[in-house]
């Protein structure tokens, strides 16, 4: 019995005694809280239900409690269950039903802890999103890792994710760039305001390669090819360097295709007709104060060049037509702005703005040797995803990155990220999957099969309760972690499995010794290390992050 079923038990039950004394039952939660008591002498698990309802429906807590307790030890899952205080309720499960989470696992395997809460939704999830100008920085990389896990983890819970990529290659930081590619293959140094490092160096020698007369066209031709070929030569390397992270995307749309395209100017219309746009010293205004932001912005500016947010409406509009019914951004902690002005642009083209949803995350850095690490070797000012890679690896990088809520500024321990001991979270958790694997193959030698029919209702070690429990939050979690966002939930979860199991391993033995026969016992301790494996394995691959076998 998984925390969710035993949910659903309290609630169907408190349901029970309402009807019985004719009470309302909108006043029950629609998701009844259970949850694990710090004191495991409390029981299994404990519920305030009691609590939260009793008064509302004129009851008193401790007696509406005790009824609950009595339907519920009714129940063939539940040992016991005991009013505490002023109306807790502590459970404690039947070891077989506890055990069942064991099976559950073993049936489903690699899709044990999926759900279907956004079954039929269609989610574009955009990020990282870095501009073709220079390799993606530390935020970038934080982002690639964070957004790819919540990727999965939205897919996870059954819906439909496209991963989105937003090319910027128009605007002036695309002159730029090209202007400091043309100075390099001159041999001169970057313009005041434009891009360095050994990088541009080697772009402009390809460009040359590919196109030897570049620098001998007229400036306006000459800018567009170093434009062209600069830039497709950046993104190649983007993508290079972000599919080698193990980030990959399913649509890289750009920016200048809405310009070329004829999408802008067709939204402005749109816009203008509609009376969501309104001219005002000679510059055309979105209406986005009425829509809850806290200023109107302009869009077309008085020159009659569009603003950068006329680019994003078009971009908004371009994905709703597409067919999402959320479109979530991920972007930096300097665009905190954009979730009021592009709900603004979604309830100005008559969309909903709960189809827009904006995570904003903060900077990370790198720290060795209890000092900052400032430079690339070869983006010059700035450390980039190789840099890190270079110093830790894709796994550690991934892991260290995901583990953290994006809300809070992160520095990254080179050094720890390094050792291969527990003080690692990453080799603590791979460690453990390693050890279960190791388990497995030295059983197989043994002859000692796993046994889908193992006897879990063996498994009433304190030790093996607590593993079990811990793995029956699985689901849960990764449900939680979806909702909010946040795939940090699933690292420090994998870390309290992991802790878990070395824990149980400790105290309890699996495999015989010498000349011992296995028993009903060996079988139920190998099925529920098995499952503690699965889990381990799931959690870390939705981080994008390997389960070696061997460490």
């Amino acid at each position: 019995m998984t925390p969710a079923a035993l949910a659903d038990l309290v609630r169907t039950s408190a349901a029970r005694i309402f009807s019985d004394r004719g009470l309302d039952h909108s006043i029950l939660p629609e998701r009844v809280t259970v949850e694990r008591p710090r004191n495991p002498e409390h029981g299994d698990y404990a519920t305030n239900l009691a609590l939260q309802v009793a008064k509302k429906a004129g009851l008193q807590p401790r007696e509406f409690a005790q009824e609950l307790a009595d339907v519920i030890s009714a129940s063939s899952e539940v040992d016991s269950a005991e009013v505490a205080g002023p109306g807790f309720l502590n459970l404690r499960l039947a070891a077989d039903a506890q055990g069942e989470i064991v099976r559950q696992v073993l049936e489903a395997g690699a899709d044990y802890g999926r759900g279907d809460a956004y079954e039929g939704r269609s989610i574009n999830l955009e990020f990282v999103s870095a501009n073709p100008t220079g390799p993606i920085h530390l935020g970038g990389t934080r982002w690639a890792a964070v957004g790819d896990a919540l990727g999965r983890l939205l897919a996870a819970q059954g819906a439909k994710v496209t991963r989105e990529y937003y090319i910027n290659d128009a605007g002036a930081q695309i002159d730029r760039f090209a202007e400091s590619l043309i100075a390099a293959a001159e041999g001169k140094p970057a313009p005041e305001d434009g891009y360095a490092g050994a990088y541009i160096g080697d772009i402009a020698a390809e460009v040359l390669r590919r196109e030897p007369s570049a620098l001998s066209q007229p400036v306006e031709q000459r800018l567009e090819t170093f434009k062209r070929l600069g830039v497709e030569l950046m993104l190649d390397e983007i993508k290079r360097t972000l599919s080698e992270f193990g980030t990959d995307f399913d649509v890289w749309f750009s920016e200048k295709s809405l310009h070329t395209s004829g999408a802008l100017d067709r939204i402005l219309t749109e816009l203008k007709e509609s009376g969501s746009l309104y001219n005002a010293d000679d510059a055309w205004w979105l209406r986005s104060t009425e829509h809850g932001d806290d200023k109107d912005r302009v869009v077309v500016k008085s020159d009659g060049s569009p603003a950068y947010i006329a680019g994003d409406i078009a971009y908004l509009r371009d994905k709703l037509d597409r067919g999402f019914d959320l479109c979530v951004y991920m972007l930096g902690a300097d665009h905190h702005g954009y979730i009021a002005r592009l709900k603004a642009a979604a309830a100005a083209m008559g969309r909903s703005p709960d189809a827009v949803e904006v995570l904003t995350g903060q900077l990370v850095n790198l720290v060795s040797g209890g000092k900052p690490v400032r430079m690339s070797k070869r983006a010059g000012t700035v450390v980039t995803m190789e840099d890190l890679v270079e110093a830790v690896g894709v796994d550690a990088a991934r892991y260290e990155l995901s583990r953290y809520s994006v809300d809070s500024p992160l520095d990254v321990d080179l050094d720890l990220l390094r050792k291969r001991s527990n003080d690692n979270p990453v080799f603590y958790v791979q460690y453990a999957h390693a050890r279960l694997a190791s388990l497995q193959r030295n059983a197989a030698e043994h002859d000692l099969e796993l046994r889908a029919d193992a006897d879990v209702s063996l498994l009433t070690h304190p030790r093996e309760g607590d593993l079990i429990r811990t793995i029956g939050e699985f689901p849960a979690t990764l449900k939680k972690a979806a909702e909010l966002r946040e795939p940090h939930r699933v690292a420090r979860y994998l870390e309290a499995l992991a802790s878990a199991y070395h824990k149980f391993y400790d105290a309890a033995r699996v495999l015989p010794q010498g000349d011992e026969e296995p028993t009903p016992l060996t079988y139920a301790r190998l099925a529920l290390c098995e499952a503690a494996r699965q889990v381990l394995a799931n959690g870390l691959s939705l981080l994008g992050v390997s389960a070696p076998e061997r460490m």
